[in-house]
């Protein structure tokens, strides 16, 4: 494991120059990995690890047809490396469990009769392990449980592997019954093409994971730009303009700069009088929302998070719920502003 100074605090990371993919396949060479769900990580952990020489089949309802023929589509063939999920994971040694979170706790008493002595239960998303008491999801003594999760999405996982760059990825071993739960764990990590991994724990997976989806990475970066945009047209700016300097110079600009070099450099690049406002309001900005996020941490940890979630994918008119939350979301001034200056960019 390589060494590596993460601002101070010293992690051991695992590369692909000190883990080949020759390693992992020499691993994988007598195992089949069942992928079962072919929603959002599945296709692409799926493809990379068939791409890479890895024996894999996949499990999905035949009855979702959009999913199974999207397997179907992506070269899966029925009753040869396409099956439902209970045959997926009878003949499965590494089940990968990737259906939705809601979607485990409703499969996993036709899935787990057949987890075999041995066999490795993979997630990549601690989420039904660490809310058992929630999902129900238990797993046998005689079976490795292990998690690989990759730090983007499905979509990512995918674009980037065949980019020949790998999406970094968190990996933990919560149970190891045969003694070779870690280098299965790694070599699978390895296998769908994670840029480097990186230890941690089922708990602090779940609880980041929850907390970043929430917060920075989804439901604070859509409050803050709406609350901007909403503030600069009440002052009588025009939709393009709010837009473009809420959203378009983030995305099209500024975020590819942190990616580059950090936020620093970001900074160094811009001119000084955005320089010296940034550095005076990133404090006002952190100490407004560092109750909030305490807040949404807090609410990780008790479970209630996990609990809402639950109850609300498993109701039966949650699909239409969810359709009119995000037709709304679409539908507001500020995302038709969007689509139309997406829809101005050279060469779109």
């Amino acid at each position: 494991m390589a060494k590596i100074d993460f601002g101070g605090t010293v992690e051991e990371v695992i590369t692909r120059e000190e883990f080949s993919l020759e390693k992992a396949r020499q691993i994988l060479k007598d195992e089949v990995i069942a992928i079962l769900g072919y929603g959002v990580q599945g296709p692409a952990q799926a493809l990379n690890l068939k791409d890479n020489g890895i024996d894999v089949i996949i499990g999905q309802w035949p009855g979702d047809t959009v999913y199974w023929d999207k397997a179907i589509q992506d070269g899966w063939e029925p009753g040869k490396t396409l099956f439902d999920l209970e045959g997926a994971a009878e003949r499965g040694t590494i089940i990968q469990f990737l259906v939705s979170d809601a979607a485990q706790m409703l499969t996993w008493p036709r899935i787990k009769p057949h987890l075999k002595e041995g066999d490795a239960l993979y997630f990549s998303h601690g989420f039904s392990i660490v809310y058992g008491d929630q999902t129900g999801v238990v797993p046998p003594e005689f079976v490795d449980v292990v998690l690989v999760a990759p730090k983007g999405s499905g979509t990512s996982v995918r674009a980037n592997f065949l980019a020949g760059s790998g999406i970094n990825s968190s990996f933990a071993v919560h149970q190891d019954y045969t003694g070779r739960a870690t280098e299965r764990t790694l070599a699978v990590g390895i296998g769908i093409g994670s840029g480097y991994l990186f230890r941690t724990t089922f708990e602090h997976e779940v609880y980041s994971d929850l907390t970043g989806e929430r917060g920075i990475l989804m439901g604070a970066l859509a409050g803050v730009m709406e609350s901007q945009y909403n503030v600069l047209r009440r002052h009588g700016h025009s939709p393009s303009e709010a837009f473009n300097e809420t959203v378009e110079e983030l995305t099209q600009s500024l975020i590819r700069l942190v990616d580059m070099n950090g936020m620093d450099w970001m900074y160094a690049n811009c001119s000084t009088t955005a320089q010296r406002g940034a550095l005076d309001w990133r404090h006002k900005f952190r100490e407004a929302v560092d109750p909030v996020f305490a807040e949404l941490y807090d609410s990780v940890l008790a479970g209630d998070e996990t609990r809402i979630v639950l109850e609300a994918n498993v109701a039966p008119d949650y699909k239409e719920k969810l359709e009119a939350e995000l037709r709304e979301l679409r539908e507001s001034e500020m995302w038709r502003a969007g689509a139309a200056v997406r829809s101005l960019r050279p060469g779109d």
